[in-house]
């Protein structure tokens, strides 16, 4: 690829990266699809390409706030996770990433057969429940549920938990945007990294 192309691309991701900011869309494929069309391309940038500028746009309009905002948001996750502590939960999404941006939330896996244990914890706490769902989709030919609850704090901090199966505790997941595993925190992890680097980011080398 020439370097005339290879800056379309850059101005491509850019641009798909704007739309997904700014939220004029909400998902990759169109954001990606759109940016093309505005600079009459039929290539498409990859979602790593569009998420690394995502990243900058993030830091070019929220500057040092940003960093301060993710310390905050890792500390309200490690209270959430000591509420559900029985069921393994696992810091993942932007929070985990440390890629944050002004409309983040928290992402929170836990895993228990019965989502209505898991929803009890929640109850019991200061945290306001918005609402419940259950979640279905197709992975490769095969249908997979979990039961989503949704909070809100007293910072008006939205955060998603996510309750899977026990039996997918130990089961290996790519990103569909950076393309690697998605590991996330456990407790201890989150502990750790709160005390040594609390503001460490978790990317693709």
């Amino acid at each position: 690829m020439n370097s005339d192309s290879l800056t379309l691309r850059n101005r491509i991701a850019r641009e798909a990266a704007s739309l997904l900011y700014f939220g004029d869309e909400n998902e990759f494929k169109q954001a990606k699809q759109k940016a093309a069309e505005t600079f009459k391309c039929k290539f498409l940038p990859t979602n790593l390409e569009v998420a690394i500028e995502f990243d900058r746009i993030a830091e070019e309009n929220e500057g040092p706030e940003r960093e301060k905002r993710l310390i905050k948001m890792r500390k309200e996750a490690l209270k959430i996770m000591n509420l559900v502590k029985a069921y393994n939960p696992i810091l993942i999404g932007s929070v985990w990433r440390g890629t944050i941006h002004r409309e983040s939330d928290i992402d929170i896996r836990v895993y228990h057969d019965d989502p209505k244990e898991a929803l009890k914890a929640l109850e019991r706490s200061d945290y306001k429940i918005v609402r419940t769902e259950l979640v279905t989709v197709t992975e490769k030919g095969q249908k997979k549920t979990s039961f989503h609850v949704y909070l809100e704090s007293f910072t008006k901090k939205r955060i998603e938990i996510i309750v899977r199966n026990s039996e997918e505790l130990n089961r290996k997941e790519k990103c569909d945007i950076y393309g690697d595993e998605i590991t996330g925190l456990n407790l201890k992890q989150l502990e750790r990294i709160l005390e040594e680097n609390p503001a460490k980011r978790f990317l693709p080398v």
